[in-house]
């Protein structure tokens, strides 16, 4: 690097393609929402699961969309608040993400686990799974998640905080990747039962090829959309002065 300048030059993105993209997201996950409350053959533990990722997801398209407004306006000159303000509300909107990214982490290893009582424990999975455990599952991950943003934000400064956030986000990962495995190895196992019963070698290796599409996909998308938030996290523990 230069005397007068650093190497790396930082990336301007404006803020109208951060609005576009939270009125998206808003939308989309609205219409998920939507789709299994009206829905009433959706009523069941795993969709409203799937209903809670989708609000969870939708406190984080809120936050962008009200912080984005915000600085817009600010910017134009539209709006003026003072430093103290905007402070508080910079720290309101952050719990949310908080809060949104600990609820949406818990609600997809709820939703990993759920599809293996479902597999591996079919007949017995309506007694296991039942609404009243469903409710208290999804009132626990919204507490937690709550009480664990609150505190992520007091102490952000306390490495021991950021530490148990990329140790809960090993967690799922880890927790996704072996459920996951551990389904998609039953099904291959099945497959290849029913193709040397049936002598059709050829629809088994498909159906395996698909598995393990689906499944690459599944936790690929997963790593892809969450891993850079820890990673960052990681650098500020390990690198903290760069």
């Amino acid at each position: 690097a230069g005397a007068g300048g650093g190497w790396c030059q930082g990336l301007n993105i404006p803020n109208e393609l951060f609005l576009a993209l939270g009125l998206v997201s808003l939308v989309e996950n609205l219409l998920v929402v939507a789709a299994i409350l009206k829905n009433r053959n959706l009523h069941s533990p795993i969709y409203y699961f799937i209903c809670c990722l989708a609000v969870s997801d939708m406190l984080v398209s809120v936050s962008n969309l009200v912080e984005t407004l915000f600085m817009l306006l600010m910017e134009h000159g539209v709006l003026v608040i003072c430093a103290s303000v905007v402070r508080h509300m910079d720290n309101v909107i952050n719990m949310l993400i908080c809060s949104s990214i600990m609820s949406s982490l818990s609600f997809l290893g709820v939703i990993a686990v759920d599809r293996y009582i479902t597999i591996f424990y079919a007949l017995r999975y309506h007694s296991i799974m039942t609404q009243q455990r469903a409710m208290v599952t999804m009132a626990s991950v919204w507490l937690a998640s709550t009480v664990s943003s609150t505190v992520f934000i007091t102490y952000y400064h306390n490495n021991a905080i950021l530490l148990c956030l990329i140790g809960f986000f090993l967690f799922v990962l880890v927790l996704m990747l072996v459920l996951y495995i551990h389904m998609f190895a039953l099904a291959r196992h099945h497959l290849r039962s029913i193709s040397s019963q049936q002598k059709q070698p050829t629809v088994y290796r498909s159906s395996s090829l698909k598995g393990a599409v689906t499944l690459t996909i599944l936790l690929g998308v997963f790593f892809i959309c969450w891993g850079p938030f820890f990673f960052h996290l990681i650098l500020i523990v390990t690198c903290p002065t760069n």
